[in-house]
């Protein structure tokens, strides 16, 4: 661990620097993060420009007293370290270790496990009320991201603000991205507040100025409130926060520690709600981040002199294969679009967005508008493919019911990091989608084995005239050497076997695979068909197994509640077949490497030849 870091004890050390011990601090706290994160992997980019404003919180605030949400909870890492868990880095997203978000269990600082965006000020409000229901003192503030503004349940909250008048402080920490550049109305309207410091030194001017005037000073420093709201719009575009019931105040120098410090204070001592706006630059400190802060934003161990990931695999993800698949579908067909809601990278579609640009739309961190814009697309005639990580299409349930399938519009949603994702843990392994799409009317649901077979799928999605989930997961997809094609409503045979037959959904194909040979060297001759076809289910190719083997074993990479298994257990209950079925269980899963959670959860292939083997030996 840093030696500078190391002998302090923070935040109580916090309350007597000096601003050039603070200035040093911040230093120290950026080698401290590139070190680190080099190792482990990590959210760099937010992190390192997030270094002074995090400081002069914990200076100004008494915390744990008061209370900081970090939105979203990958800026947390910097209030980690000022919070007694510097020496835990090396344990960082690693299984058993350190969250990479803030977690409630994990230490009293962190008031509310935050990992998707634009919830902090709905929290903030909430923890606000009930302060003032109880009769309590502390402050309530709530750190949000530009990106995260873009979300519809961020300006629920603000409209909130006015009419609860609860005192909380709310902190845009402005960067111009959120994990790719940020697009829409609002990232131009912070542009612009960005150059429009003048206001608030002419308001405090004025009003210092009108005071000194003998005898009528305090007249015309009353008639200065009837005037503010002209003073406002002459020189701001907007005001949109203080006519929301917020004191506003900035944009302030995010890395400008003297200013943060006299600005929270300021803050802390104005009665009624206050919003800040702090501008900070993304990646901060660290040339190959400042340079490309999308790159660094989630970024696996990477060299610290290059900058280059290590271990990187040379072979296609799920994500680039569905990106390169799309352009050559859009030259045949001018009515593809895609949609995408802040992940053009992330999702593969940033050289779909260069050689489309027309036809390709970044709304922001906001999936249920992303949803219901691609019916709006797909009502108009457009074909839409909604590319989003299964775990951010939650937060687009309603839509996707009531936009999409009810009116059964040929919408196309993909979805990617399907499954368990690894080190991000709870909040961002895509194990419900399964249980809550494949009971949607109007809706085909499927899951591809390789990247052929993505591929394959997005062709048969473009023929319907209805909606089509694809989910796949994240990273390498394989290319399985198998010469049957996709083929709608029907399971595949990948290989035969007389004693029991694994039915396996998407990734779990592979495992299947390696599962029948481990058993066939045990003297168990188990098959394996590739479902690919969630809903519709092949039933008939089911039901004819169900008269073949004395056990059927079901393998899907999502929540065993809801999923895949249970229906071919419902299809299976009037025959003598047992079935068993594999899953996640009902329960929030934690972070740690793929391997390392499939091994834990009985879902490696080893584990599943030897569950297989157990199953067997009951019915024996």
């Amino acid at each position: 661990m840093n030696k500078y870091l190391a002998k302090h004890e923070f935040p109580q050390d916090l309350k007597n620097m000096s601003y050039d011990e603070m200035e040093l601090l911040t230093y120290e706290i950026r080698d401290f993060l590139v070190e680190e994160i080099s190792k482990t992997g990590g959210h760099l980019s937010s992190n390192l420009g997030i270094v002074e404003l995090t400081v002069a919180l914990h200076k100004v605030f008494d915390t744990p007293k008061d209370k900081i949400i970090w939105d979203v909870g990958h800026q947390s890492y910097v209030h980690k370290i000022l919070t007694g868990r510097a020496e835990r880095f090396g344990t960082l997203r690693q299984m058993g270790g350190m969250s990479g978000f803030p977690k409630c269990n994990e230490s009293e600082y962190d008031v509310f496990d935050t990992g998707h965006s634009s919830t902090s000020v709905s929290a903030g409000l909430g923890l606000a009320a009930a302060r003032d229901l109880a009769g309590e003192d502390y402050e309530v503030i709530s750190v949000i991201g530009d990106g995260a503004m873009t979300g519809g349940l961020a300006f629920e909250a603000l409209n909130n603000v006015d009419s609860l008048n609860s005192r909380i402080i709310v902190i845009l920490n402005d960067n111009g991205m959120s994990i790719s550049q940020n697009t829409g109305g609002f990232p131009r309207y912070l542009g612009r507040l960005r150059s429009s410091r003048k206001y608030i030194s002419m308001k405090a001017q004025i009003k210092k100025n009108m005071s000194k005037v003998p005898l009528i000073g305090d007249e015309l420093v009353a008639g200065i409130h009837h005037a503010k709201d002209t003073i406002k719009y002459a020189v701001i575009d907007g005001v949109m926060f203080e006519e929301l019931g917020f004191k506003y105040f900035g944009p302030v120098d995010g890395h400008d520690i003297s200013e943060l410090c006299e600005t929270l204070r300021l803050a802390r001592d104005t009665e009624g709600p206050v919003f800040i706006h702090v501008m900070t630059q993304k990646g901060k400190g660290y040339s190959k981040a400042e340079l490309n802060p999308n790159v660094f934003h989630g970024i696996g161990p990477f060299d610290m002199e290059t900058g280059q990931i290590i271990s990187k695999t040379s072979l296609p993800s799920y994500s680039r294969i569905f990106g390169n698949k799309l352009i050559e579908m859009a030259r045949e067909n001018d009515r593809i679009v895609a949609v995408s809601a802040a992940m053009i990278e992330g999702t593969g579609l940033d050289k779909f967005s260069r050689t489309y640009p027309d036809r390709t739309f970044d709304v922001g961190i906001a999936e249920g508008h992303a949803v219901t814009f691609a019916a709006g697309l797909a009502k108009a005639g457009c074909r839409p493919f909604v590319a989003i990580y299964s775990t951010f299409l939650q937060r687009a349930y309603d839509q996707i019911i009531e936009d999409v399938c009810l009116q059964n519009l040929p919408v196309i949603l993909c979805l990617d990091r399907a499954g368990i994702v690894g080190a991000d843990g709870e909040t961002h392994h895509g194990i419900f989608d399964l249980s809550y799409l494949r009971n949607i009317p109007n809706m085909t649901v499927l899951a591809p084995k390789d990247g052929r077979e993505l591929e394959e799928m997005m062709e048969y999605a473009l023929s319907l005239d209805g909606p089509c989930a694809i989910r796949y997961p994240r990273g390498t997809a394989p290319q399985l050497d198998f010469d049957s094609s996709f083929e709608p409503g029907r399971a595949q045979q990948l290989r035969n076997g007389a004693d029991a037959e694994i039915w396996a959904a998407g990734a779990m194909v592979t495992k299947a695979l390696d599962a029948a040979e481990i058993l066939e060297k045990q003297g168990i001759d188990a098959g394996v068909i590739n479902i690919a076809s969630i809903k519709p289910l092949d039933c008939t190719r089911l039901l004819e197994s169900g008269e073949k083997y004395p056990l059927i074993v079901t393998l899907e990479d999502n929540l065993l509640a809801g999923g895949i298994g249970e229906e071919i257990s419902s299809v299976l209950t009037n025959t003598d077949v047992r079935v068993l079925n594999i899953g996640w269980p009902g329960r929030f899963i934690e972070h740690g490497t793929c391997e390392e959670l499939y091994r834990k959860y009985g879902m490696d292939a080893d584990s599943i030849a030897e569950r297989i083997v157990e199953e067997l030996e009951k019915q024996a």
